[in-house]
């Protein structure tokens, strides 16, 4: 049919590159873009997993996925979004809970100022970083209905803190109004029922506001590959420097959705270092929990050992609250425990830190200047900083535990959890299911994929790796903390990421400050098994007295 084109709309009403063309038969919100000199731009990055092979995904319509709540966004004019920004952006929750509850913000106009963020930034090409996969198509209806209850006097007399709050999550984490892909066109169609986590977010009243992008199959599928790319979602990028910087992975769409401010606050999962990672790369909070804390039920798993969700906040207290709406005991995971440990309360003490002993190590205080200035920063506080070393253990058979618990926990993942016939059953039918068109399916290859079937640990090799591996990641913190009565242990990032994993002991990472290149960086705590409240305590008072933490200059 011919289209004619009645006229060209800026998006929104701001000066976006990409405009509306409203025809006769539809709206385009996403012209066809080539990313080709995007990816040419790249190709000689000085770190090679940023060469990217492209940039935009080939099966993700973007008109599909924006188009349903564009009338609703529509509703939201410049001045009313610009009149919201002091009310919301940059805000905690605890702040837009005020705002919300003497009247000067409701439900409604919170979720449309983040969904007006996100149609602002992710819509123009100059600014997408591919954060958003899906997006919820009842979320403002749902806020509606919460004015709806307050207005007429029914909301419950006592809200979690995460009521009302529209939060996003990783796209490997079941919800029933969204599919759940991983980031994998072989999940393209997966129908799911609600993950036990996002069961406890909507009984806390929270908004799902939509599933974000991921490192396919939570960066265990290829080797050397750009972290943040799927698939399904295309090459995330990070607002600090897209194209620039790595986004960190696997949660990579939490992370630079959080620092965009397109949500309150979003859910990552880690294995090893895929929330402290991208959480680190993006200057936001970001809490890999003890084992336990958080059901794993409804969630595309890699281990069964090592796997977890985690918060994602722009801030300590914020991450607390997100936290705390998750918890709660799953009857369906055998990890999974009933335990009150106060994380609510925890960032709340004025400042947590004088007396507190900290193990610094030694190798990063005597080489990074950003971390030696933040345990300067410590010390002024009243902090004991004990210089340590830690032991040198073996890692070895790390990744069999990967490799053996995905080998079994995959297919009992999509026999238990998905609703619909999807293309694959378990792993060496996802490989046969990619290489029928490696281009699109697997353009940096299944290496990870196949090393799985490669390999060959028994059941019990397996438990002897599983144990020699808590020993050696206990030894490696448990060594100092005990022989100087520390607190907790100061790390950079995720480099401590694997020894916490096999661990299983928490890890919390805050930003310290920002390289030279404008790069953040951000401070970790990890301390024994549910010590959550403590690490909570603690980075709040770094983040209250060091006061680093800048919104990316493009997206404010």
């Amino acid at each position: 049919m011919k289209r004619i084109i009645l006229g060209v709309l800026v998006l929104l009403s701001v000066a976006c590159k990409n405009k509306v063309a409203d025809t006769k038969d539809e709206i385009v919100l996403w012209p066809p873009y080539s990313d080709s000199l995007d990816v040419a731009l790249n190709a000689d990055h000085a770190n090679p997993r940023m060469r990217y092979k492209l940039i935009q995904s080939k099966v993700l319509d973007k008109n599909a996925v924006f188009l349903p709540l564009y009338p609703e966004v529509q509703k939201l004019s410049e001045q009313e979004y610009r009149t919201l920004k002091p009310l919301i952006l940059e805000q905690n929750i605890l702040t837009i809970r005020h705002h919300l509850d003497i009247g000067e913000l409701t439900y409604e106009k919170l979720v449309l100022f983040y969904l007006y963020r996100i149609y602002k930034y992710e819509l123009d090409t100059t600014t997408t970083l591919n954060t958003i996969i899906t997006l919820n198509k009842d979320v403002v209806d749902q806020a509606r209905k919460l004015d709806e209850l307050k207005k007429n006097g029914n909301e419950s007399g006592v809200k979690h803190p995460i009521y009302g709050m529209p939060i996003l999550l990783k796209d490997n984490i079941n919800t029933k109004e969204m599919p759940t892909t991983a980031g994998s066109i072989a999940l393209k169609g997966n129908v799911t029922d609600d993950a036990f986590i996002v069961k406890r977010l909507k009984e806390n009243g929270a908004l799902i506001l939509g599933k974000v992008n991921l490192s396919e199959w939570a960066y265990f599928l290829c080797t050397g590959c750009p972290v943040g790319y799927s698939a399904v979602g295309g090459q995330t990028l990070n607002p600090y420097g897209r194209k620039v910087f790595e986004t960190g992975g696997s949660s990579a769409g939490s992370g630079t959705a959080v620092a965009a401010n397109y949500a309150v606050a979003a859910v990552g999962t880690e294995t090893s270092g895929s929330i402290l990672s991208p959480s680190s790369q993006n200057s936001v909070v970001g809490l890999k929990p003890t084992m336990g804390l958080l059901s794993r039920t409804g969630i595309v798993p890699i281990s069964s050992t090592l796997d977890t969700p985690g918060p994602m906040a722009k801030n300590v207290r914020d991450a607390a609250i997100l936290l705390d709406a998750m918890m709660g005991k799953d009857t369906a995971d055998s990890k999974s425990v009933a335990i009150d440990i106060g994380v609510l309360a925890a960032p709340l003490t004025e400042n947590g830190l004088k007396g507190m002993r900290f193990g610094v190590l030694k190798r990063l205080f005597e080489t990074n200047a950003i971390y030696k200035n933040a345990i300067d920063k410590l010390r002024e506080e009243g902090c004991v900083i004990v210089e340590i070393t830690p032991p040198k253990v073996s890692m070895k058979g790390f990744i069999s535990i990967l490799n053996i618990d995905m080998k079994h926990d995959l297919p009992a993942y999509l026999k238990n959890r998905t609703k619909k016939i999807l293309p694959i059953k378990d792993v060496p039918s996802a490989i046969a299911y990619n290489a029928i068109d490696s281009v699109t399916r697997i353009p940096y290859g299944q290496a990870l994929f196949r090393g799985i079937v490669a390999d060959t640990t028994t059941v019990e090799e397996l438990a002897v790796i599983r144990h020699d591996l808590e020993k050696s990641g206990r030894r490696y913190f448990d060594d100092a903390i005990d022989s100087h009565n520390l607190d907790s242990i100061l790390s950079i990032n995720n480099y401590d990421a694997g020894y916490a994993a096999v661990a299983k002991y928490p890890a919390l990472t805050v930003p310290m400050g920002y390289k030279e290149t404008g790069e953040p960086i951000s401070l970790t705590f990890i301390a024994k098994q549910f010590k959550e409240a403590d690490l909570l305590r603690y980075a709040s008072g770094f983040e209250a007295v060091s006061k680093v933490r800048k919104a990316p200059k493009g997206y404010n």
